[in-house]
């Protein structure tokens, strides 16, 4: 009993003595990390991986690189089809856009005095603008066209490598199905046919949707946004009913049977066609663009 309570004053002198703070030690300060020099900082946020743009920021991207073509006679519509801007260049006489589609699209066969017409179409806002045939290719080997646009400097596309050309690549088509005003389909590049003598892809296959009117409309890489084939049609089924003994029929796509015209392809032809120095102004442009972003 004694040496409890004798043990309890110092006890209390001890646990009073922990509590006290110490006139004489002062608690440690956080030192603030050094900080790099405003160069190296630089250096070190360009290196950083930018984030991948959302569906929505790349379709607003890709969709005023596209046009809606259509073909009139006496003020009537006769045929419709999509296309891509590829290339600008100032004039003498003013701006002027360069439209890729097919050669298909344009065939103006026996019409009689026909008006072709590039239309972009600006929500509320339709702008319709005169075109002009400057180059076709042979149907069904290379069934593309360039269509020649004066008056107006458009955003033009981007052609992607032929390494980008890959199974499994996701994309979206801009196309003007039924003429009707640009509209965007999803899916996956579903095949890619390599040329066995030039090493080239000849042929995509997307099994993204389309609709009459879409030829010539552009397939992007939902990734990068450069522009992957130009579309040239698709394969169809064949469907056959009776009604009231009525018999009717009419073809339906098939999913995954919509065919395009590889970049490759589209880079070919224009330069075999002498628009080839339109793709070299694309890729100053670029270029310039990323020096001009490395400078900041």
């Amino acid at each position: 009993m004694n040496r409890l309570l004798s043990g309890t004053p110092l006890l209390w002198a001890l646990v009073s003595c922990a509590s006290a703070p110490s006139p004489s030690v002062e608690a440690p300060s956080a030192a603030a990390p050094p900080r790099a020099p405003p160069r190296v900082e630089r250096a070190l946020a360009r290196s950083e991986p930018t984030p991948r743009p959302t569906r929505k920021a790349m379709v607003r991207r890709i969709l005023p690189l596209n046009v809606r073509l259509v073909t009139t006679v006496g003020g009537k519509v006769r045929s419709s089809a999509s296309g891509v801007v590829i290339g600008t260049e100032a004039g003498a006489s003013g701006p002027v856009s360069y439209v890729l589609t097919n050669a298909h699209a344009v065939e103006q066969g026996d019409l009689e005095n026909p008006v072709l017409k590039a239309v972009m179409d600006l929500r509320a806002e339709t702008h319709e603008y005169a075109a002009e045939v400057v180059a076709t290719g042979e149907v069904p080997d290379l069934d593309l066209a360039l269509l020649r646009v004066p008056g107006v400097t458009w955003p033009a596309a981007e052609l992607a490598g032929d390494d980008e050309l890959e199974p499994g690549e996701d994309v979206v088509v801009a196309a003007s199905p039924y003429g009707r005003a640009l509209s965007i389909s999803g899916g996956m590049v579903s095949q890619v046919e390599w040329d066995p003598r030039t090493k080239l892809p000849r042929m995509l296959k997307t099994d993204a949707p389309i609709g009459y009117g879409a030829s010539g409309g552009g397939i992007f890489s939902l990734e990068t946004g450069r522009l992957l084939a130009i579309v040239e049609g698709y394969r169809t089924a064949k469907v056959d009913f009776e009604v009231a003994t009525q018999n009717y029929s009419f073809d339906v796509p098939m999913p995954g049977e919509t065919f395009a015209a590889p970049s490759a392809k589209v880079r070919g032809f224009l330069q075999a066609k002498g628009f080839g120095w339109l793709l070299e102004r694309a890729a100053d442009a670029e270029g310039a663009g990323a020096r001009k972003t490395a400078s900041r």
